[in-house]
């Protein structure tokens, strides 16, 4: 056994075209590291909906130069298959390790099949990219991005020609392309023939991005921005000064990209201490609000003053007020969101008379729905120019709700206020999670087996309704692991995530609201309800 681990782990060896996952490979196989060896070469990273993404190293569990130039001749000769043969590839990457490598490796996989490829300038946040596809014609983009994975991290994400994410069976298609690829010596890889853009697709993104607003709207809220030490801080500062914003008062420490990202354990906004540097030059520079862009700025964190300290607004929060604005600005058709996410924005779209849909998680699902004008999902995505951007895009979403709380502000009121709003009107919806995050898989596995063998009579005292296992599909929606729990007057949806080795159970009460002098209460008894179904669900799924 050990014998074959080391033979393939030597093959692997002498067609890795790069000499730093050569040299790890190398101390590993001279070291007889049959442990670390048989977690890189137990298996191959399986390309799904979310594309590719893991840590960066040597062997075919890891993200690395060998398995992006396998996957991009997949991507090619899927492409060709389907009869884009000389079509156009764009591709976009981030600042994190080996981003750029990668990027110039796809392209130079896409040039040797006899496809065309343009590399954006530079890294730029992934909504670019999704812009760019279908502002170019191209026939398929790629990001390389981990988004908001940890700092060792890397992925590979694919678009196909009309801007949005690839889903099934197109996944499905590219990924036994990508197994039928042989040898890497058998994959062409010219020096050049590629096209480095310029900023002119830049350009074309940023003037569209005026168009997010009204014309004549008020910009004056001033705002605290972090890019999170990834690519939005150049981005989302041209965006807010075309829109003549004041200039966001930046976040030092972590305005530059930088792949290590020092000063945050997670790069993700929702992680705990995240925000922490964001909020202190909150408290020294006293702003209306705070935005944060996670590494890629494809997701937009939206944080307000409540009472003396500062809090990040949910997703859901952010994904309600957007579309109130929307709604008020007189935006027609289509609102949607995932299943994980708040219903308050069918009751929003329902008082408006606006179609509304609910899909599966994930962008690529949102971006799908006909007449699409607004799709958010909790996990502090956002789409509000589907015409330019069909993903979620934190440049933009940044834009809007800054105009909002500039129009609040003219009023002498806040992002808070117009909240209230919406509960008197239609209930308070508050939202939480369970999050679990695992080291072994078998766990999420385990609670899942757990939950549909004995599934729960109720949660927190309340009897469930409805008990629905998503793998089977719905009438609307195609099958999924996951299960959705309808409650007298709350839901619960537990799913494991797609893309990190976590479970995540969203939960949600909505409380009728009498008026506003109603409200704490309203806001004790959600509290309330959400820690008692938080507990009971993890009794029930044994975490």
């Amino acid at each position: 056994m050990h014998d074959d681990l080391i033979a393939r782990a030597k093959a692997w060896l002498a067609e890795d075209p790069d000499t730093d996952t050569r040299d790890e490979l190398a101390k590993l196989i001279d070291a007889e590291d049959h442990a670390e060896l048989t977690a890189r070469f137990g298996g191959t990273l399986q390309f799904g909906t979310a594309g590719l993404r893991g840590e960066i190293g040597a062997g075919p569990m890891r993200m690395n130069r060998t398995v992006v130039i396998r996957a991009a001749a997949g991507l090619a000769a899927y492409l060709k298959k389907q009869g884009q043969d000389g079509g156009l590839v764009v591709i976009g990457y981030d600042a994190r390790h080996k981003s750029e490598d990668f990027a110039n490796d796809t392209a130079a996989v896409m040039t040797g099949a006899g496809l065309r490829a343009a590399v954006l300038p530079r890294p730029l946040p992934t909504p670019v990219l999704a812009y760019a596809i279908r502002h170019l014609g191209a026939v398929a983009g790629v990001e390389v991005t981990a988004s908001h994975n940890p700092p060792r991290d890397n992925g590979y994400k694919v678009y196909l020609g009309d801007g949005s994410q690839i889903v099934p069976p197109a996944d499905a298609g590219i990924a036994a392309e990508i197994d039928a690829i042989g040898s890497l010596t058998t994959v062409p890889r010219p020096t050049t023939g590629w096209e480095t853009l310029d900023d002119s697709v830049l350009d074309a993104y940023l003037a569209r991005t005026d168009a997010v607003l009204a014309a004549d709207s008020p910009r004056t809220a001033r705002t605290v921005y972090t890019a999170m030490h990834g690519v939005g801080k150049d981005v989302l500062l041209a965006a807010f000064a075309r829109a003549g914003f004041p200039e966001p008062a930046l976040v030092a420490e972590q305005a530059e990209p930088d792949p290590d990202f020092p000063t945050v354990a997670f790069p993700n906004p929702e992680e705990p201490g995240a925000m922490d540097l964001a909020f202190a030059k909150a408290r020294e520079t006293d702003p209306d609000l705070v935005i944060a862009n996670d590494p890629d700025a494809d997701r937009c964190a939206v944080a307000v003053k409540d009472g003396g300290a500062w809090r990040m607004l949910r997703g859901d929060e952010v994904g309600a007020l957007l579309a109130a604005h929307l709604v008020r600005r007189g935006a027609t058709g289509t609102f949607a969101e995932s299943i994980v996410s708040s219903s308050l924005l069918g009751r929003i779209a329902e008082k408006a008379n606006l179609p509304y849909e609910e899909t599966l998680t994930g962008f690529k699902w949102i971006a799908r729905v006909d007449g699409l004008r607004y799709g958010y999902e909790e996990a502090l995505g956002y789409c509000v120019d589907p015409d330019g951007v069909r993903d979620k895009d934190g440049i933009t979403a940044a834009l809007l709700i800054t105009e909002l709380a500039s129009e609040l502000k003219e009023q002498g009121r806040t992002l808070l206020d117009l909240l209230d709003d919406l509960a008197v009107e239609h209930g308070l919806h508050a939202t939480d999670q369970l999050s679990v995050r695992v080291e072994e898989l078998s766990v999420i596995a385990d609670a899942m087996r757990r939950l549909r063998e004995q599934p729960p009579t109720e949660l927190a005292g309340l009897s469930i309704t409805r008990a629905e296992d998503l793998t089977r599909g719905t009438d609307k929606l195609p099958p999924t692991d996951g299960l959705r729990y309808t409650l007298d007057g709350a839901r619960v949806i537990v799913r494991p995530s797609g893309t990190e080795p976590k479970l995540k159970c969203y939960l949600e009460v909505v409380v009728p609201v009498a008026g506003h002098s109603a409200l704490p209460a309203a806001h004790a008894k959600a509290t309330d309800l959400l820690a008692a179904i938080k507990r009971d669900l993890s009794t029930a799924a044994g975490i």
